[in-house]
């Protein structure tokens, strides 16, 4: 199933988030930042974890809900995303994001910096608004271990005796905790029970693992029509992930591995890298390693009734695996 057909029973709320990102985005005086916020929003992504909030909301027990809280609050996880990718880029040192230069590459790292926390301050802002304590706390926690996860991610830079457990330890932090936030907070904001909260912050904790463990393979094996960016930026900035974990795991000339790996910011090295691992066993462990948090993510619906909502989370977490079970 495609993203569009997955979207298609939250395509108004969608454009309704859309909007009022823009609206948000819209309110500043200042000709320079409303010139780079359309430049932002004229690249949308694939909306994710706004889509969560919405799908999570709507699953389950049939609650009232506020509308206007629901986009509110999706608008600013968006934000919050937008503004991690914006700093990772800088991190990253990225010049291409979604075919197009980043923000980084167009207006420099000072600029980036501060657009990055013009966003998160923006979106903490709106997420206040709502009045709700338990929103704003889950949220901000989500962050924070975002943060803690994107630190501790470039102090494992380089790392040859990095271990799986702490690649997990990393994805579960910068990239799965704003997931299952995202689904939580749609439940909460439908006021659902919190036997519904917690299956559902569990199955977006597990999309969100399997959704970067994928990442992370298409980094490898992908092209750039794909991508939007050209492959290899793992490894040019030293990062191990777990497709290169799982094929260290199983190299016999783990020596040669290592001195590639150590190259990685060479095109040749970085091409060598690539076709061992596609015509190695590590590419089948990772792509094990992504269905056991798909199947963790569907077991996790158990708990929900039946509903278009519910089978489109089944089938978001398929699309997110299929990229490289195809």
């Amino acid at each position: 199933m495609q993203l569009r057909e997955i979207y298609q029973p939250i395509e108004d709320e969608l454009k309704n988030v859309a909007e009022a990102m823009r609206k948000f985005l819209s309110e500043s005086e200042n000709e320079s930042i409303l010139k780079i916020s359309q430049f932002l929003l004229d690249a949308p992504g694939k909306r994710i974890r706004p889509a969560l909030v919405l799908l999570s909301a709507k699953a389950g027990l049939n609650n009232q809900i506020d509308s206007r809280k629901l986009t509110t609050i999706a608008s600013a996880i968006e934000m919050i995303h937008l503004a991690s990718l914006i700093h990772d880029d800088i991190i990253d040192h990225s010049v291409i994001r979604h075919n197009r230069p980043s923000i980084n590459h167009k207006w420099g790292h000072n600029i980036s910096i501060a657009l990055g926390d013009y966003l998160y301050s923006k979106g903490f802002e709106l997420i206040s608004s709502c009045g709700n304590i338990d929103i704003l706390c889950c949220i901000s926690q989500a962050t924070s271990l975002m943060c803690e996860g994107e630190l501790a991610q470039v102090c494992l830079r380089e790392d040859i005796s990095m271990l799986k457990k702490h690649y997990l330890y990393v994805v579960e932090r910068k990239t799965a905790s704003l997931f299952a936030a995202s689904c939580q907070v749609g439940t909460m904001i439908a006021n659902k029970q919190v036997i519904i909260q917690k299956a559902l912050k569990e199955y977006g904790l597990n999309v969100g693992i399997a959704f970067q463990i994928v990442d992370d393979c298409m980094d490898l094996i992908g092209e750039v029509e794909d991508l939007g960016k050209p492959p290899g930026a793992d490894l040019n900035v030293g990062e191990l992930t777990l497709p290169i974990l799982n094929l260290l795991a199983q190299s016999k000339d783990k020596d040669m591995l290592i001195s590639l790996i150590k190259q990685g910011n060479k095109q040749s090295a970085f091409l060598e890298i690539k076709q061992r691992f596609i015509n190695s066993r590590a590419f089948a462990n990772t792509r094990d390693d992504i269905q056991i948090y798909i199947q963790k993510a569907g077991k996790s619906l158990d708990r929900i009734e039946e509903s278009i909502f519910k089978q489109n989370l089944f089938a978001l977490a398929d699309f997110i695996s299929d990229r490289v079970m195809s």
